[in-house]
């Protein structure tokens, strides 16, 4: 945006949103004068940045809601937010697959997504390097997949480096996790209901683990981090164990499960790739925050 005038020959301007300041000879200053921290304009300015900011963190939350929860989103709405700035930065680039009639996403057809526009549809980069259009009229809703779902997920994160995507949501180079292989009751299939793959991180005081879950942008409840998820269309959540006692006394985390809105916990076997994924996701970040002892403090 352009130059404000403000007090003493002193100019503001936003720059994204960093609050920039010239002085009356023109020269762009470090930062902002002290004397002008309360100028009207200048708090104008900042209020304003702290709102782009906001935006921009909002857009992209809700992206990644979309891709998590699998959840199909109609082209007119990509359309009608594309202009801005700050949602066409969270979703360009994006590999979206068009959803047929029977809720189907065909992932075969997918593509970077390039533009989007009410009347053309969308613009797409398809697999074979060619940019064509998909057709408000032929494609009406689509499907941000879920790494996971997409096939040759490696062939499309190189073919991805050669395009030169960089993506405002994590989605090709979002870390996945599989189910392993069923192993009998105990394993990763069978009856087993829970996963013990990130128990007994220690952490020396219960709202360490707490606080790292929640600035990873889970949600805690009930001694638990919880992500809620969607499955072929169902409501499930991914929980992990974290403990129940006081904020300050040492925990260990527990087992991993998935359970159903009615509470009912899933056995293994029955969870889906996405949720699977997202809760070992989960699971891994905030594990990652425990503490560590060498192996002369497991000696002792």
């Amino acid at each position: 945006m352009g130059w404000i005038e403000t007090t003493g020959g002193y100019a503001v301007a936003l720059d994204g949103t960093r609050v920039l300041c010239r002085n009356a000879a023109g020269r762009t200053l470090k930062q902002v004068p002290p004397k002008l921290r309360d100028d009207a304009e200048v708090v104008r300015l900042r209020q304003l940045a702290e709102w782009l900011e906001r935006h921009e963190r909002e857009c992209r939350e809700q992206v990644d809601t979309w891709l998590v929860r699998s959840l199909p989103v109609p082209v007119a709405l990509l359309a009608r937010v594309w202009p801005d700035a700050a949602w066409q930065s969270a979703l360009r680039d994006l590999v979206v697959a068009p959803v047929a009639a029977d809720g189907s996403a065909d992932t075969e057809r997918a593509g970077f997504l390039r533009d989007a526009d009410p009347a053309r549809g969308l613009g797409i980069v398809d697999l074979d390097g060619d940019s064509v259009w998909w057709g408000a009229a032929a494609v009406e809703t689509v499907l941000i997949p879920h790494p996971v779902l997409l096939e040759e997920l490696a062939e499309l994160r190189e073919f991805a480096a050669e395009l030169g995507v960089e993506q405002g949501a994590e989605q090709l180079f979002r870390e996945v996790w599989r189910r392993p292989e069923p192993a009998g009751d105990t394993g990763a299939g069978g009856t087993a209901q829970d996963w013990r793959a990130y128990a007994d991180g220690k952490f020396a005081q219960l709202r360490h683990a707490t606080a790292r879950a929640v600035s990873l942008g889970y949600r805690v409840r009930g001694g638990q981090a919880v992500c809620p998820l969607v499955e072929d269309g169902l409501q499930l959540e991914a929980a992990y164990w974290l403990g129940d006692d006081y904020p300050e006394a040492e925990t260990l985390t527990g087992s991993l499960e998935w359970r159903d809105t009615a509470g009912r916990r899933l056995p293994l076997a029955e969870v889906g790739p996405v949720a699977w994924s997202e809760g070992e996701r989960m699971a891994a970040l905030v594990y990652a925050g425990r503490v560590v002892e060498s192996d002369e403090e497991k000696a002792l």
